[in-house]
């Protein structure tokens, strides 16, 4: 289950200080536990094995199975404690029903060599293993670093809209993905956008971060909705337009533009591309089509770059959701596609944070925990009241 990234909350201790070393992961319990249970199940098989059969040799590989949730130092005490024990069962007449002579006995003198050289091993796997979690470590402080440039926490109330977001990535041990949301306070009432990027990884990252780039400025330059997707569509083919052979044709978002007026009960949309916004009311769920759609960001040039907005009613207590397709994809085990607006009919009335949260759960009910492309939500809630106030 993957760990969801909210917006509002606040930074991880790890990334903030650059001198510090990031925590390793701690390996499971049952991994921690597996070398006292390999030696106990030795111990309980030796008393009822004949003398013939000497079943402490199988503590040969006790330093192995330490190696793999324990440190280097630690797998060297394992080893030594391996040594001395099998020397404890071979020469003990009251544990292992041996005489004291078979101690020395070439098989056993050979065994605990065979375990020194194991115990070598065991402890050059663990200097690797710790140095591998060690860099995987600083690489997801670095990945939620980059993921808070990127996808900024933003606040939970801007006037009278409160706001809440989620995000899950795909790439799930980077954290970031193609996926993208911003919300800016304008002049003009609070700015709004979710995106969803063509293509996955690095690339998608890096378009991402262009996009959120241009709507952070254009949010407060451009009077109306349509002038900032025009200004996106020019930013973009800026970005375009230095990549590489075709890659430029390939690069191009589908986003929804949303504008909150402070003393308006309306909504104003600007679609390109993506799938329809939510309005939650008391009534039910509706999803906003667009009357006339605008093309993605990016494809403005080769498929016109008309973009249309529609004004919607949006009183005090509805709810906006706005999500990527990662959302109407997911599949559940025999191939259907999660139904939206059917499932979020039910949650009517529910705060921001719980309908994200409870949305989070269903996707991974619905789909038996197989998130497997980015997710990004956003919901807006007009709170009663006037903002002036």
């Amino acid at each position: 289950m993957r760990r969801p990234l909210r917006g509002g909350h606040c930074a991880s201790r790890t990334a903030r200080a650059g001198g510090e070393r990031p925590r390793l992961p701690a390996p499971p319990p049952w991994l921690r536990w597996l070398p006292v249970g390999y030696l106990a199940v030795v111990l309980a098989i030796e008393p009822v094995t004949p003398v013939d059969w000497p079943v402490s040799f199988l503590l040969i590989a006790l330093p192995l199975v330490a190696a793999y949730s324990y440190g280097p130092w630690a797998v060297a005490v394992v080893t030594v404690f391996a040594i001395v024990f099998e020397g404890v069962l071979a020469g003990t007449p009251c544990c292992a029903g041996r005489s004291v002579g078979y101690l020395w006995d070439r098989h056993y003198v050979a065994n605990y060599v065979c375990t020194s050289l194991v115990g070598v091993l065991g402890t050059i796997l663990a200097v690797h293993r710790t140095r591998r979690e060690r860099t995987l470590a600083t690489v997801r402080t670095v990945a939620e670093t980059a993921q808070r440039v990127l996808l900024r926490p933003v606040p939970r109330r801007l006037g009278q809209v409160a706001v809440e977001t989620l995000y899950l990535s795909a790439a799930a041990e980077a954290r970031i993905g193609g996926d993208l949301y911003e919300v800016v306070p304008t002049a003009f009432g609070v700015r709004l956008l979710v995106g969803d990027v063509r293509g996955k990884g690095l690339v998608a990252v890096e378009t991402a971060a262009t996009m959120l780039g241009a709507f952070r400025e254009a949010a407060h330059d451009e009077t109306d909705l349509t002038g900032v997707a025009r200004r996106m569509e020019r930013s973009m083919s800026r970005h375009a337009a230095q990549l590489p052979g075709g890659e430029a044709a390939e690069r191009f978002v589908t986003a929804v533009f949303a504008e909150i007026p402070d003393h308006e009960p309306v909504i104003r949309i600007v679609n390109c591309g993506h799938p329809p916004p939510l309005i939650i009311k008391e009534g039910g769920v509706a999803e906003l089509h667009a009357t006339d759609p605008s093309p993605p960001i990016n494809l403005g040039v080769l498929i016109g770059d008309g973009y249309h907005q529609d004004v919607e009613p949006f009183r005090p207590g509805d709810q906006l959701l706005l999500y990527t397709d990662g959302v109407t994809e997911t599949r559940d085990p025999g191939g259907a596609f999660y139904p939206l607006a059917e499932r979020v009919g039910p949650w009517v009335g529910l705060a921001p944070r719980e309908l994200l949260d409870r949305l989070h759960e269903d996707l991974l009910a619905y789909s038996g925990g197989n998130l497997d492309d980015d997710i990004a939500a956003l919901a807006a809630y007009r709170l009663p009241g006037d903002s002036r106030s």
